[in-house]
Formats: C-alpha cells, sequence, structure tokens
C-alpha cells in the first residue's frame, strides 16, 4: 500500500416447476435450484502460505525484495503467470513505464461470462525497495492467486465475465493500475461491473476492514463475516492509498478487504478482534522485517475466503 494520503473519495412457472424437480432429483433445495449458485469453495490457507513463501524466496535471492523496476518484481510476475497459464487462465503482460524504469501489469481472463459485465479482482504485486513485502502485499497476490485457481479447479460458469490483475508499481502511487484504467476505452471502463482490491490481507495485529465504497459489495463482504460472528469496520486508513482509487475515480464501483498497515488499533477494536490495542496493525510496514513471519494465518485465511465468496457471488 502506498504511504502518501490522497484524498481523491471522494415461461415462469415451467422453469420454475423444471429447477423444483431438479431440486427433488439431487437433494439441492429448492432456492439453490433456481438458483443455480454452488457454494464457494474453503481455498486452503496452505496453498496461499506457500504461494508467499515462493515470494520471500524471490525476494531472498533478488537483494531482499521485489520493487518497481527491480529483477524480484519480474520474478513475482512469472512465478504467478505460470500458475495461471497451466490452470487455463488466458493471460497478458502490459507493459509501463515508471521512474525511467519498466513496469509491468499481469491480467489474466477466464473462459466464459458476459464480457460487457466484469468482475475484477485485483492485488497490487510489487513491494517496497525496503524489504520483500509479504503482507504489503504478497498476501493479496496470493490470496486472489488461489482464489482464480480454485475458479479453475472447480470450472466455475460465471454470468459475468471473471478477470484478475497483479498491478506494478503502486508503492510510487499505483502507477500500474492507473495505467491500466487510462488505457481503456470509454467504453471498456462502462463494462466493469465492479472491481474488488486487496492490500494487505494477513497483518499481524489484524483488524477486519471492509470498503465502503459502494453499498452492495460492501455488504457482500460484512453478510459473510457476519455469518461467522466477526464484526467489520469501514476501511478508511486506505482511501486513496491503494489500486481501488483509478477505477473509482473513473466511475467503476469499487470494494475490498483490507487487514490495517501503520495507524493503531483501538482498544474498542482490540476488544472485539482480540488484538493489541496502542499498537500498529502491521508494525513491519514497509519494513525489512515484512517476510513471511509478518502474516497472521487466521486473517489470511478468513480474507481469502471471503473474497471466494465474493466471487462466485458477484460473477453468478
Amino acid at each position: 500500500m502506498k504511504r502518501i494520503v490522497s484524498f481523491r473519495r471522494g415461461t415462469l412457472a415451467a422453469a420454475t416447476g423444471a429447477a423444483l424437480t431438479a431440486a427433488l432429483l439431487t437433494g439441492a433445495s429448492g432456492a439453490e435450484a433456481t438458483n443455480n449458485k454452488a457454494a464457494a469453495p474453503d481455498v486452503d490457507v496452505a496453498a496461499v502460505k506457500a504461494d508467499l513463501g515462493e515470494l520471500q524466496s524471490i525476494a531472498d535471492a533478488n537483494g531482499g525484495n521485489r520493487a518497481h523496476g527491480r529483477p524480484g518484481y519480474q520474478k513475482s510476475v512469472d512465478f504467478i503467470k505460470g500458475k495461471l497459464d497451466a490452470a487455463g487462465f488466458t493471460t497478458s503482460v502490459q507493459e509501463f513505464t515508471s521512474g525511467g524504469k519498466k513496469g509491468y501489469n499481469l491480467i489474466a481472463d477466464w473462459k466464459g461470462g458476459s464480457e460487457d459485465k466484469v468482475v475484477m479482482a485485483g492485488s497490487h504485486l510489487d513491494s517496497v525497495e525496503a524489504g520483500p513485502g509479504i503482507n504489503d502485499n504478497g498476501s493479496g497476490s496470493a490470496a486472489i492467486l488461489e482464489v482464480a485457481l480454485a475458479v479453475a479447479k472447480a470450472d466455475l460458469q460465471p454470468t459475468k465475465h471473471l478477470r484478475f490483475a497483479w498491478w506494478g508499481d503502486e508503492e510510487d502511487g499505483m502507477v500500474g493500475s492507473t495505467h491500466y484504467v487510462d488505457s481503456l476505452a470509454d467504453g471498456d471502463k462502462s463494462k466493469i461491473d465492479s472491481y474488488l482490491n486487496f492490500d494487505m490481507l494477513g497483518s499481524p495485529n489484524p483488524g477486519y476492514f471492509v470498503y465502503d465504497d459502494d453499498p452492495e459489495l460492501e455488504k457482500v463482504f460484512t453478510d459473510w463475516y457476519g455469518a461467522k460472528n466477526i464484526s467489520t469496520d469501514p476501511e478508511t486508513e486506505g482511501d486513496g492509498r491503494s489500486d481501488h482509487a483509478p477505477f473509482k475515480d473513473a466511475g467503476v464501483r469499487v470494494g475490498g478487504l483490507f487487514t490495517g498497515a501503520e495507524a493503531t488499533m483501538s482498544q474498542e477494536q482490540a476488544d472485539k478482534w482480540g488484538g493489541k490495542a496502542g499498537e500498529a496493525f502491521d508494525p513491519c510496514y514497509h519494513s525489512a522485517c515484512d517476510k513471511t513471519s509478518n502474516i497472521d494465518d487466521k486473517a489470511l485465511d478468513l480474507n481469502t475466503d471471503a473474497i471466494a465468496n465474493a466471487i462466485w457471488t458477484l460473477s453468478s
């Protein structure tokens, strides 16, 4: 997540009968048969952590970071692209220039669904130069990767088109995502039904924050957490600081999740989440200690499953 805040926020009976008949034959409920909606899978957090381990290894072998313009970033793109290609996604790498260095966005499209209604999920893949960036933002990058692989494993047949994105050079001001949005024709921007952003999902002193920019998208996440008796707070620390900002500025509705950065957890938040009041959500934010040891497994697991639920719900 970028450090400097920029406040830019601003006929029927027959069909039903057939569905009910299918329900009786398969044991599914009438509602499930009518909606033809399978539940999202439980994504294995061990797989997400294995991806984080690979990103850590990439940083370790490339000067300790995965920053824009550095070899660790290119290796990170190659790693994720390889897994997506093997799973059957159509991938593309979009180049841009920032600070005199080449940057790259990785875009992955899943087959099918109406391309007039695109549901996007994105995370920035770059770290700062000071460290490997495992929470910021290996956590979001690995989470959406495993959700994308779960889409492929389930051979999901969405009504809306699904697109996943890993952004370059977020840390210098959302450069990669801004380049992507600016490169879209107006007609293509209007085809994006929603953009979901995931930045820092495993903070070691985690909060459970939900973007409140769009009521429908917010409700998808708050309902999921509410069903697990987990309270959430509206996300405000990251307003204008991550890759949802250029989409929102372009008129696309946005949503997402966040577990906190350098802000301090309040006593009220500690009481409901079991954290440590008076301490930062992520004491290793933008530091060399943002390693695999800087991850809260429970938060990472919950957020990854919440993403899967949102993708299955919003694309149906």
